[in-house]
């Protein structure tokens, strides 16, 4: 019997990897820079920019809700700043070139898979069911790149907006907020404080409300998580990856295993070039978690 789930969960890393790298690369930043946002916070609203594209049309609070652990009081700073569609649209062209840029300077070894595995990926894709996969289905609905290289980046970038409409559909089921989810996350992880929830722009009183509706849930005692409340963190991920078996399943064990052993070392790469451009705690759904 193939074991999906294990396949599964080693493939998270490479598509999260492959995808969330950019999300701090300077070349990036630069660009949105250039393209009109201000200095000094050029990289977190070019990351939300960006990535909200596609849905940009409905607004901030429809993306909020996409997004899911980011703040909303940055994704208002950025309808602020950027007003119409077509300004989105500015920031999406800025990190596709700074994507194609990055990947040839830091993953070279990631190019030939990337353009390898495009159809047989986008083939598996327009498979996933789209109920309740909002952003999935806002990124599906985007032209598809001509250029085979961004092509195959937009299908991973397209399994991992997939797999975390997922997730977020469980951590809603499990009656959580974002910040009760950030806060849980964060102690699952193992990182100090709260590190995660801040890192996304939560404001310190909407912590301090997760704690204290945490604590109502008997998953927290003072402001250390409990071993219910890492255990039912624990629950959302295994539920997450069980549930998102099926593109790897379409497209086949062995392509799947190749998929594998073919990403993960330019991945450790771009996950290194992490390290450097925002630091070691950063992108905690490529980090692999200390044993309990």
């Amino acid at each position: 019997m193939t074991d999906w789930l294990s396949i599964t969960r080693r493939n998270a890393r490479s598509v999260q990897t492959t995808i969330g790298w950019i999300f701090w690369d300077p070349g990036a930043v630069q660009r949105y820079h250039a393209a009109g946002l201000p200095e000094g916070f050029a990289g977190p609203l070019g990351y939300i920019a960006a990535r909200c594209a596609p849905l940009a049309a409905a607004g901030p609070a429809a993306v909020t809700a996409a997004f899911g652990s980011i703040s909303p009081l940055g994704i208002a700073a950025v309808f602020d700043r950027l007003g119409s569609a077509d300004r989105f649209a500015d920031m999406w062209a800025s990190r596709d070139e700074a994507v194609l840029a990055g990947l040839r300077e830091h993953a070279p070894a990631i190019i030939e898979p990337l353009v390898e595995f495009a159809d047989e990926l986008w083939a598996a894709i327009e498979q996933l069911p789209l109920v309740g996969r909002t952003f999935f289905g806002a990124h599906l609905a985007m032209p598809r790149p001509s250029d085979p290289l961004l092509s195959g980046w937009h299908a991973i970038n397209c399994l991992r907006e997939w797999r975390g409409d997922t997730h977020w559909a469980l951590v809603v089921a499990a009656g959580l907020t974002q910040a009760e989810a950030s806060i849980l996350h964060n102690a699952w992880l193992g990182y100090d404080g709260d590190w995660l929830a801040m890192s996304r722009g939560t404001p310190p009183q909407t912590v301090d409300a997760g704690w204290v509706a945490l604590r109502a849930k008997g998953l927290a005692v003072g402001r250390e998580v409990t071993v219910d409340g890492v255990a039912l963190r624990q629950c959302l991920e295994d539920d997450t990856d069980r549930l998102t078996t099926l593109p790897w399943q379409l497209i086949g064990e062995a392509r799947a295993r190749e998929f594998a052993e073919r990403f993960e070392p330019p991945c450790e790469l771009l996950l290194r070039r992490v390290d450097e451009t925002a630091g070691v705690n950063y992108q905690p759904a490529s980090r692999l978690r200390p044993p309990c």
